[in-house]
């Protein structure tokens, strides 16, 4: 049923195995790499048509460039601007109806679990008119609530969906002797539950921050000026902008990748703690 530890297979097996690890990382890393070296090219080079080979120099000056010849500063606040928020509204939704649908037994339980999980299997691409359309009818369009209020209302279902199975393997005998000692409901959520799930808040923020940080779909559909617009669809006007000058657009690649990667280390003691937890009895 479980694969079997490298330490156990034939010898022909764990050479094969070491032999096709670095080679599969090599070609995973090979378009990152690739990114990196060209945002330091300098543009002579890119002129010349050296555009894979070896760079004739570092031209670091490039991060500051971007900087200064386009708005992707601003593009980067937006993206602050639309996911901190985000985040925070879609955890602390899933939290409380986690919560209750974790704890509380009721005829309605699944119907109403299963409605935030049916959500997710709804194709995005199917909701871009209706959504359209009522950002336009609320008057949201091309502002940030428009992204805000779409994201945390798509993404409260799959975690919903991972708070209430993270509640499940809580140990019940802790709130049942609260409840002994009578200790009021939402207490018992405020002072017993939500400690015990801060490596699942943690986990849930890096992924939805990571999610909704390189959320490009809904960025193009809901926003297309430069005030609002995130830094994924504002490198997307970048790339049209400079046809020939991708050492910037790779610049701005670069940066937009930092946060939700400065985000995981941050939080990674307790990001992958959320993950595992319950994987072991």
């Amino acid at each position: 049923m479980f694969p079997r530890p490298i330490q156990q297979v034939s010898a022909p097996a764990r050479a094969a195995y070491q032999i096709a690890l670095p080679v599969a990382l090599v070609f995973w890393l090979l378009p990152l790499i690739g990114v990196a070296i060209t945002s330091v090219r300098p543009e002579s080079d890119l002129a010349q048509g050296n555009y894979f080979g070896w760079p004739s120099g570092l031209a670091f000056w490039n991060y500051v460039e971007i900087f200064q010849n386009s708005p992707i500063g601003r593009y980067m606040l937006n993206s602050f601007y639309v996911t901190i928020p985000t985040v925070i509204g879609a955890v602390a939704l899933s939290t409380m109806t986690g919560f209750a649908l974790g704890i509380y037994k009721f005829r309605s339980n699944l119907l109403i679990f299963f409605m935030f999980v049916a959500g997710n299997f709804v194709p995005f691409q199917i909701l871009m008119v209706p959504v359209r359309e009522l950002s336009l009818q609320m008057g949201v369009y091309n502002t940030y609530w428009a992204l805000i209020l779409f994201h945390v209302a798509f993404q409260t279902g799959f975690c919903t969906l991972f708070m209430r199975n993270f509640i499940r393997a809580l140990p019940f005998e802790l709130i049942e002797a609260a409840r002994v000692e009578g200790v009021a409901e939402w207490r018992i959520f405020w002072f017993i539950v939500l400690p015990l799930m801060r490596p699942a808040i943690a986990a849930l923020s890096v992924l939805i921050f990571t999610f909704i940080w390189n959320d490009f779909f809904w960025a193009t559909v809901l926003t297309n000026k430069p005030e609002t617009q995130p830094i994924t669809a504002g490198l997307s006007s970048l790339n049209g902008q400079w046809i020939a000058q991708w050492h910037l657009v790779s610049a701005g690649s670069i940066l937009a990748a930092l946060p939700p990667v400065a985000m995981f280390f941050l939080m990674q003691r307790h990001f992958i703690a959320g993950l595992t937890l319950g994987a072991v009895k």
